[in-house]
C-alpha cells in the first residue's frame, strides 16, 4: 500500500458533442501529467462529451462513438516498459441496464476498472437532469492502487447523504468532479459546501471544475484541494486551462494529506464579471466557427462596452464596427462612435439609414392614412439598422453581436427584429447600472488575456451623457423609463428575489413604479423568448433560469399594491 500520491488536476475547457477535440484534449492532459510522474489525472463531469450535453447525449449513434473512444483513451493507462502511466478519473455518460447515468469511470491498467453514477440529479435553474439521465444508487468508494477515493459527481457534494455513505464506506480521499456553471457569489457556495463535507466526514477532498462557454453557460474552473483542517492546500485559476499536479502523503493514523501548494487568488467585481463576458463570447465565436463579429457602434454605452468585450475577447482584427445615423442622430453620437473605434483599434463602417426609412415609410403612408406618427415610425428605423446589420453578418459571415442590456430586456424597452437582432449578446444579464460599472472598471485596468489595447476604450463622453435611443427629437431614455438606479433596484427584487410587490413598496419604492416595472416585465416576456442567447452572469438570467409563461393573467401588483397594502 502506497503511503505517497501524486494527483493531477486537469481543469479543461470541452465542446458539447466534439468527442475527438475532447478526447484530445484528454489526451495531451494525460502525457502533461505522465511527463510530471502522476499516479493519476482526475478531470471534471461529462468530460468527455461536454458539458451540459442536454437532448444530444440520447442518441445512440452518440453514445456508442463515446464509448468506443473511451476504451481506446483507457489503452494510455496500459503498464508498459517504460514504466506504469497515470491512471484517469474522469465524467462521462455510461449506458448500463437499460438506462443513461452521468457517471465517473476509472481508467487504470488498459481498462474500465470501476464506475460510479451520480446520485442527485438536480433539476432547477440551468439544470433538467432527471429528463436525461438516470439517478444511481448511493455507492461505496473506487478501489484505486490502494487507497479509496469517494467519488462525487457535482450535486452529490450538495448534500451530506452521499459523503456519509463514502466515509462510512472507508473512503480516504472525497473527489467531486464539477460541471459547475459561473454566476454570482457561486465560488462561495461551493467553498461553504465543500467545508460541510470536509467537517463532517473528516476527509481531504479535491475539487474538479471545467472551464469555458457553453451557450448561455461560462464555467470558471476554480478548482481546489482542502486538507481535513479545511485549510486550502492548493486552488487553481480561474477561466483558464491548466494540469495540476499535487503531492499526497498518508499520516501514521492513515490519514490521507495534499501537501501545500499554490493558492490563487480569485477575482472578484467587474473584473470577474468581465472575464465571464469575454470567456462567454471567445467561446462561442470559436466553438461555432465565426470568422469574428459584426456590431452596430451607436455612440452609447452599451454598444460600446460591447465592443471592447469583443475586441478583448477576439482581438481588433475580427470586429467589425458600422455607424448608422438618421437624422434623429446627435453630432455628439457620431463623435463618440468614431473615438470609440479608435480606442479600441477597430475601423468603422458608416451607413445612413435615412433613405431605406423614407422608402419603408413612403411604401406605408397609404396603409397609415389618418393615423399620427408615434413608436411604430421609430420602430422602423431600428428594423431598418437590423436589415443592414444582418445583410453585412450574411456578406461576411461574421455573427452579429446584440447589444442590449437586462435592464432594456426586462422591460421591452427593445425593439423586436430590431436593436433585439443578433447571434449572441454579452450583456444580456448585465444591469444597466453595471454596465457604466464594469465600463469605468475597463477604462482603467486591462483584464488578463485581453487582446485589445491598455488605457481608456470607452469615450468619457460615453460615459457621462444621458442614455438614449436616438430615435425622436431629444429623446432620453428616462422618458419611458424610471431612472435606471431606482429600474434596477426593483428589477433585481422581481426577478432575482422574486419578492413580492408589496414587499419591494415597503422597502421605499413609489407604489405606481412598481406596479408599472411588474406590468413591464411581465409584458414583454414574448420578447425575450425570441432574444439571442447570452452569458449568464446572475442567479437567475432570462432563458435558462428565469422560465415564465407568455400568457400570463397573474399580475401581483393588483392583489398587493390596487388594495393599499404597503402603501
Amino acid at each position: 500500500m502506497a503511503d505517497n500520491l501524486r494527483i493531477a488536476i486537469a481543469q479543461l475547457n470541452p465542446t458539447v458533442g466534439d468527442l475527438e477535440g475532447n478526447f484530445d484534449l484528454l489526451r495531451r492532459a494525460h502525457q502533461r501529467a505522465a511527463e510530471d510522474r502522476a499516479d493519476i489525472l482526475i478531470a471534471s463531469e461529462l468530460v468527455s462529451v461536454g458539458y451540459p450535453p442536454e437532448d444530444l447525449v440520447l442518441k445512440g449513434a452518440f453514445q456508442r462513438d463515446n464509448a468506443d473512444r473511451l476504451r481506446d483513451l483507457a489503452r494510455l493507462t496500459e503498464t508498459a516498459a517504460g514504466g506504469r502511466p497515470p491512471a484517469l478519473l474522469l465524467g462521462t455518460p455510461w449506458v448500463a441496464d437499460g438506462g443513461l447515468y452521468n457517471a465517473a469511470a476509472l481508467l487504470d491498467d488498459g481498462a474500465v476498472q470501476a464506475v460510479r453514477y451520480k446520485h442527485h440529479l438536480p433539476n432547477y435553474g440551468v439544470f433538467d437532469e432527471k429528463r436525461i439521465f438516470r439517478a444511481g444508487p448511493l455507492s461505496g468508494p473506487m478501489d484505486f492502487r490502494g487507497t479509496r477515493l469517494g467519488v462525487m459527481i457535482c450535486e452529490d457534494m450538495w448534500s451530506g447523504e452521499v459523503t456519509r455513505r463514502l466515509e462510512e464506506a472507508g473512503a480516504g480521499i472525497l473527489v467531486v468532479i464539477n460541471g459547475s456553471p459561473y454566476e454570482e457569489d457561486k465560488r462561495d457556495q461551493r467553498l461553504s459546501y465543500a467545508s460541510a463535507r470536509v467537517v463532517e466526514s473528516g476527509l481531504p477532498l479535491i475539487y474538479v471544475n471545467q472551464v469555458g462557454g457553453q451557450d448561455e453557460l461560462v464555467f470558471d474552473g476554480l478548482s481546489f484541494v482542502l486538507n481535513a483542517s479545511r485549510r486550502p492546500a492548493r486552488q487553481l485559476g480561474s477561466w483558464r486551462t491548466e494540469v495540476v499536479s499535487s503531492d499526497w502523503s498518508r499520516g501514521p493514523e492513515g490519514g490521507w494529506q495534499c501537501a501545500p501548494g499554490e493558492i490563487e487568488k480569485p477575482l472578484e467585481g467587474p473584473a470577474l464579471t468581465y472575464r465571464a463576458m469575454m470567456l462567454g463570447l471567445h467561446d462561442y465565436v470559436e466553438k461555432n466557427r465565426f470568422p469574428g463579429v459584426i456590431i452596430g457602434l451607436s455612440g452609447g454605452i452599451d454598444s460600446a462596452l460591447s465592443a471592447a468585450v469583443a475586441v478583448d475577447a477576439l482581438g481588433a482584427d475580427r470586429v467589425r464596427a458600422v455607424m448608422m445615423p438618421s437624422r434623429f442622430t446627435s453630432a455628439d453620437s457620431l463623435a463618440d462612435a468614431g473615438e470609440c473605434a479608435r480606442l479600441l483599434g477597430i475601423g468603422l463602417d458608416t451607413v445612413s439609414i435615412e433613405g431605406m426609412v423614407a422608402a419603408s415609410q413612403a411604401a406605408l403612408d397609404p396603409v397609415f392614412a389618418g393615423y399620427a406618427p408615434d413608436t411604430t415610425e421609430e420602430n422602423i428605423q431600428a428594423r431598418v439598422r437590423a436589415i443592414i446589420l444582418m445583410a453585412m453578418s450574411n456578406k461576411f459571415g461574421a455573427m452579429l453581436l446584440s447589444t442590449g442590456n437586462k435592464s432594456e430586456m426586462s422591460v421591452g424597452y427593445t425593439t423586436l427584429y430590431g436593436d433585439l437582432c443578433g447571434g449572441y449578446s454579452v450583456l444580456k444579464d448585465v444591469y444597466k447600472t453595471d454596465v457604466y460599472a464594469i465600463s469605468a472598471w475597463r477604462n482603467g485596468a486591462v483584464p488578463a488575456a485581453a487582446r485589445g489595447p491598455s488605457g481608456p476604450v470607452i469615450p468619457a463622453n460615453i460615459l457621462d451623457k444621458p442614455p438614449s435611443a436616438e430615435l425622436r427629437p431629444e429623446q432620453t431614455d428616462q422618458d419611458s423609463l424610471p431612472p435606471y438606479d431606482v429600474l434596477d433596484a426593483i428589477l433585481r427584487a422581481l426577478v432575482e428575489e422574486e419578492k413580492a410587490v408589496s414587499d419591494i413598496v415597503a422597502i421605499g419604492h413609489p407604489a405606481e413604479t412598481v406596479a408599472r416595472v411588474e406590468r413591464m416585465l411581465y409584458g414583454a416576456e414574448y420578447k425575450r423568448r425570441q432574444a439571442p442567447p447570452g452569458v449568464k452572469l446572475t442567479s437567475r438570467n432570462f432563458g435558462r433560469d428565469r422560465r415564465y409563461p407568455i400568457t400570463n393573467g397573474f399580475r401581483d401588483a393588483r392583489r398587493g399594491v390596487d388594495r393599499g397594502q404597503g402603501e
